[in-house]
């Protein structure tokens, strides 16, 4: 945090976050809804200290106390929103449940390397108050409220509200949104108060994805494709931008980190599109497509085509860099976005996916001309060793037999705030883990680091770190969103 008397939490502005110390530790949520294993999510502590004796390995797991809940994403009670406001502190992690709709407030103040339950909050509060279920996304904001954005009603309907919970007490206060203005689904949301606005995203309606994805859902309208664009104060629905069928279920929404842009990009994932958005001179909304992933002609999958599906999408904090996560194809992209209407691709990574060589699919026509990946084999040796092999791609049977093969694509991302390294994990959405890779459900998910080059760009596997939810004490676990204790580029906002 900068050095300041009398400050709140995280970081002045973006350029001050970059400066700060580097992640320690890791919280992540690990899930068994979908899996062979009866037992309840868990959040997990990574160590992710090189100098540290237990580097790599999960020191903590805090297990809820209920089962099937589907953890998924996480958000703070206080961030950098709050940076003006010296009563606040970051010391409640908000783990929202996507399917069973509970809310666990965990405190990870008081001990911050054992987080322990703090409060739960109840479905049916979320049901009662709110008629609203399925929580996703959480954003602390600058009054001291916690807001999250939820995907459908109580009966499984897509309906894109918003939750309230009081800062202090955690009670459920109501609706962000008037009532009857909730979007048709929810998703994503963020916030750029100095313009008075807030962008909401749309995936689709529960009782259509919980179980799996089913393409004829998509044609039955069952999933979205549209931005919502909302006033900040009055919390009236502006504008709705129909981004069609190049846009087909856009979900992470990202503003530039710089509290006076009003620009920002979204990553469609059906259709593997990023927008942009932005306001115009008129000071209405717009969206213009900038980056392209074709979907490549295959055979031995379950349609002729198979899309990237960008699932993950964040912005460094200087606002030069734009990552995203292509699950199916199985890569990881960094863009130079200087240029904000032409970004440059500038790094390139494969980690597993659907295309590896020696899966069942075969690629017929790439408009890319790129060739199908190896599997990747991490290969981590015993401390003060050199590893095995170097090369990410290598499938000599002793590197296969001595390492750890990734089942699954690269999914959830998170930056360092120095924009060094890229964290990355592998599980979706568990239900639809046990579709497209149900080896990855038995042999459970990975987490893995990226080094970055910050200055020219460029992507490279760091095959020295390892975190295997394989070998997790209760069994195989799926290990979804990763948070930073400190704050990181897609839980702040600066205000």
């Amino acid at each position: 945090m900068a050095n300041c008397s009398g400050c709140g939490p995280g970081y002045r502005s973006p350029l001050d976050a970059m400066k700060g110390p580097r992640e320690q530790i890791v919280y992540l949520p690990c899930i068994y809804r979908n899996t062979d294993i009866l037992k309840p999510d868990y959040l997990a502590t990574v160590d992710v200290d090189a100098s540290s004796s237990t580097y790599c390995q999960v020191i903590h797991r805090l297990p809820m106390p209920n089962l099937r809940d589907e953890l998924h994403h996480s958000g703070w009670n206080a961030c950098s929103s709050c940076f003006g406001d010296a009563s606040k502190k970051r010391n409640r992690l908000i783990l929202p449940s996507l399917v069973s709709s509970r809310i666990y407030v965990v405190d990870v103040g008081t001990n911050p390397r054992a987080p322990q339950i703090h409060k739960m909050v109840e479905p049916v509060d979320l049901f009662w108050k709110c008629d609203l279920a399925n929580p996703h996304t959480s954003h602390c904001l600058a009054n001291g409220q916690i807001m999250i954005s939820c995907l459908g009603d109580p009966s499984g309907n897509g309906k894109g509200g918003f939750i309230l919970l009081d800062g202090e007490t955690f009670e459920v206060a109501g609706n962000w949104e008037h009532p009857g203005e909730a979007a048709p689904f929810g998703y994503d949301f963020w916030y750029q108060p100095r313009h008075n606005v807030m962008i909401s995203t749309e995936w689709g309606a529960p009782r259509a994805l919980a179980d799996g994805f089913n393409p004829a859902d998509v044609m039955e309208g069952f999933y979205g494709s549209r931005l919502h664009i909302w006033d900040w104060t009055s919390h009236r629905k502006l504008q709705t931008l129909d981004l069609g069928k190049d846009g087909a279920v856009p979900l992470e929404v990202r503003f530039l980190h710089d509290p006076n842009a009003t620009e920002g990009y979204v990553g469609c994932a059906l259709s593997s599109n990023v927008f942009r958005f932005y306001r115009t001179p008129e000071r209405e909304w717009a969206a213009e497509k900038v980056i392209s992933v074709p979907s490549k002609k295959v055979e031995g999958w379950m349609l002729p085509e198979m899309p990237g599906l960008i699932t993950d999408i964040l912005i460094s904090l200087d606002d030069r860099f734009l990552y995203f996560s292509n699950w199916l194809h199985g890569d990881i992209r960094q863009y130079d976005i200087t240029d904000r209407r032409k970004p440059q691709l500038v790094g390139q990574v494969f980690l597993g996916g659907s295309l590896v060589s020696d899966g069942p699919v075969r690629v017929l026509e790439d408009p890319e001309n790129q060739p199908q990946p190896h599997p990747c084999i991490i290969q981590v040796a015993p401390a003060g060793l050199p590893p095995v092999c170097l090369s990410p791609v290598c499938v000599s049977p002793v590197c296969v037999s001595q390492g750890r093969r990734v089942y699954g694509g690269p999914q959830m991302l998170q930056l360092s705030l120095d924009g060094q390294r890229l964290y990355l994990t592998t599980s979706l959405f568990s239900s639809w883990d046990k579709q497209f890779y149900p080896e990855m459900v038995r042999h459970g998910s990975v987490m893995l680091q990226i080094d970055v080059n910050s200055i020219s760009g460029g992507l490279s596997l760091n095959n020295n770190f390892l975190v295997d939810f394989g070998e997790e004490p209760d069994g195989p676990a799926l290990a979804h969103e990763l948070r930073y204790p400190g704050g990181d580029c897609t839980s702040d906002i600066w205000v």
